[in-house]
């Protein structure tokens, strides 16, 4: 970024989120002088370093908002915002496929995205090749339906990728074998005790999921199923304690559902946003030495 005239012969600029200056003479100086805090090029650079922040915390929320609502991204739309800094490295070397025209995609033919235009998307695919796919509509798969995950984390390493939205290292669950699939809640992370409601309704609002109901909900898009994952939370004074509850999954119609019909990336949704909750409880002193 070029360098900005400021009062009192200085310049600034921004580099790397951080405003530098320099005096009349080109010597940059290490911390901003109090005399240009309030200078209007430094109130436009701060300004615009957090127009920065809030669009990569948007274009982070939409990406992993596809993810897990299983939404098909047109290709034409990755080429589109492909130019911007911000969105080119959210989506590089994110694991992506190619869907076909019903919709489907094959688990062994994922790569990881390298570059997209109006031609298509590049990626480098798991024989360690960069290729070119012609293509209409893009899938960033959640990583429960990656059936070689453990193998595409350690190519993602070899390969120097990283991630800036949760994919391959995501935290995933996976639906116990013996649990009985009649049953409508899961009550592995209730129990969680907050000495206030109002800490835990801050905790679910930190990690992403909006309160509804005396519930920490989260939406989840599987096949054409629109399912909500809820949490219970507690719906009195928020000034009074609560504990985490059980965790239920909701259809449109409002009805809880037997753990059969919930899909794996509901499921692991799910448990994910619960044991989030969790993890934020007030932990006693004999919890912590047990």
């Amino acid at each position: 970024m070029a360098w900005l005239t400021a009062t009192g012969g200085y310049e600034v600029t921004l580099r790397e989120g951080a405003i530098v200056s320099r005096n009349a003479a080109g010597k940059e100086l290490r911390t901003l002088p109090k005399a240009l805090r309030d200078d209007p090029a430094v109130i436009g650079l701060r300004q615009l370093t957090e127009w920065f922040t809030r669009h990569e915390t948007e274009c982070r929320a939409d990406v992993e908002r596809w993810m897990i609502r299983s939404l098909p991204v047109p290709a034409a739309l990755l080429a589109e915002v492909w130019a911007d800094e911000t969105w080119r490295g959210t989506l590089t070397d994110l694991v992506v496929a190619v869907l076909d025209g019903n919709g489907q995609w094959d688990p062994d033919a994922v790569g990881f995205l390298r570059h997209a235009d109006e031609a298509g998307i590049g990626v480098v695919n798991l024989d360690g090749e960069t290729v070119r796919l012609p293509c209409e509509r893009v899938l960033i798969p959640h990583p429960v339906t990656l059936a070689d995950l453990d193998d595409l984390r350690e190519f993602s390493a070899d390969l120097g990728g990283t991630q800036t939205v949760a994919q391959l290292f995501r935290e995933t669950w996976t639906r116990p074998a013996d649990i009985d699939p009649l049953a409508t809640s899961v009550s592995t992370y209730s129990g969680g005790h907050y000495e206030q409601l109002r800490h835990l309704m801050a905790r679910a609002a930190s990690q992403g999921y909006p309160v509804r109901g005396g519930y920490a909900v989260c939406r989840v898009v599987e096949g054409d199923d629109i399912i909500e994952a809820r949490s219970w939370i507690g719906s009195d004074d928020p000034y009074y304690e609560t504990e985490t509850g059980d965790l239920v999954f909701v259809g449109p119609g409002g009805k809880a559902l037997p753990i059969a019909e919930v899909g794996p990336v509901t499921w692991s949704e799910g448990m994910r946003m619960a044991a989030a909750l969790y993890a934020g409880r007030t932990v006693e002193k004999n919890e912590t030495e047990s």
